[in-house]
């Protein structure tokens, strides 16, 4: 089945972005390849199984690879990772793939966005491009094609009608020239049931290639609660940000009324690991490593923040010098 849908919205048919912290049918990963890794392939594709095992230990993962890269992934993967060959050009399946909606009576949908290669950084991205209606008939649920290029990592939701998001990212003319802020809120209401947009004005200093992700800086913990890298240092380059956004916090409530409080993430000093760039799989909060003295402060911190999960640290250096995280490398189906 691959039913696109196209004289509906997901809204129109009771279908919402529900939160990471939702329970989850599986996990979506993207095996990387040679073309974009390099000499960094090894390196990543270490990160990639120890992330995957340590999903895997708490919930299905569902490893999309590339046909022609099918034997390099199976004898790396743990046997209990189901192998899914699909055609991609690159390995950040929370950009290029699916979002899913739900409609809180068991069905759900897939949303495809445009992706263009993050800006048209890296081309060709015809084959990510496509993945959204691969993934969609493979699981056997409709699609709709959203009239927005958007990735996923520049978004995050509550599951309560709240969506939070970057204007250096999704403004960008690299992206959707012409489209004002009025035009994305009312895309993102009707796609994934945003009542209520909140816009950072930008990511992580470090992003290099995403234009400032939302999941760089920030992740729901639940219900008006969000995590938010906010180094104490005034000399770090998202001191002063940090301090912004939350001034934006403070003057726009979220869908419910409500203020949203905000966690402050603090390495403790420059780093250059996207601390909070976690993925919330079933009961489990996956925090990225470095292999630095930080890593245990984030851990300490990340692990008071929710309190009601394991939490499982896994080293995440090559994907930073790759340009981002677990979750930029993780995307979830929902139950």
């Amino acid at each position: 089945m691959n039913r696109l849908v196209t004289d509906r919205t997901p809204s129109e048919d009771g279908f919402s972005m529900p939160a990471e912290w939702a329970p989850h049918a599986a996990t979506l990963i993207a095996w990387p390849g040679p073309d974009r890794w390099g000499d960094a392939l090894d390196a990543a594709r270490r990160e990639y199984v120890d992330i995957a095992a340590a999903i895997a230990e708490f919930e299905p993962v569902v490893m999309v690879v590339d046909p022609s890269q099918v034997a390099s992934a199976r004898s790396s993967l743990p046997g209990g990772v189901e192998l899914l060959p699909i055609p991609i050009d690159d390995s950040w399946i929370r950009d290029s793939g699916p979002i899913f909606v739900t409609d809180g009576t068991g069905r759900t949908a897939a949303v495809d966005f445009a992706f263009n290669g993050w800006g048209g950084r890296f081309l060709p991205s015809d084959h990510d491009d496509a993945l959204p209606a691969a993934i969609a008939a493979h699981l056997g649920v409709p699609r709709y094609r959203a009239p927005l290029v958007l990735e996923g990592g520049a978004i995050t939701v509550d599951g309560q009608g709240t969506l939070l998001t970057t204007a250096s990212c999704l403004l960008n003319d690299n992206r959707n020239p012409g489209r004002s802020r009025e035009d994305m809120d009312e895309v993102l209401r009707a796609f994934l049931g945003a009542q209520r947009v909140i816009w950072f004005p930008a990511g992580w200093s470090q992003t290099r290639d995403t234009d400032g992700h939302v999941d760089g800086i920030a992740a729901f913990v639940g219900p008006a609660r969000l995590l938010l890298l906010a180094p104490d240092d005034p000399g770090d380059p998202d001191h002063r940000s940090s301090r912004t956004n939350r001034e934006v916090l403070a003057s726009t409530p979220d869908a419910r009324g409500r203020t949203i409080d905000a966690t402050p993430l603090d390495p403790g000093a420059r780093v250059d690991i996207p601390y909070a760039n976690v993925y919330l799989a079933n009961g489990v909060v996956i925090v990225p490593a470095g292999g630095i003295a930080a890593d245990e402060v984030v851990r300490d911190q990340v692990a008071a923040a929710f309190a009601d999960r394991a939490v499982v640290q896994v080293g995440a250096r090559a994907l930073h010098e790759g340009g981002g995280g677990p979750h930029c490398i993780t995307q979830q189906i929902p139950a």
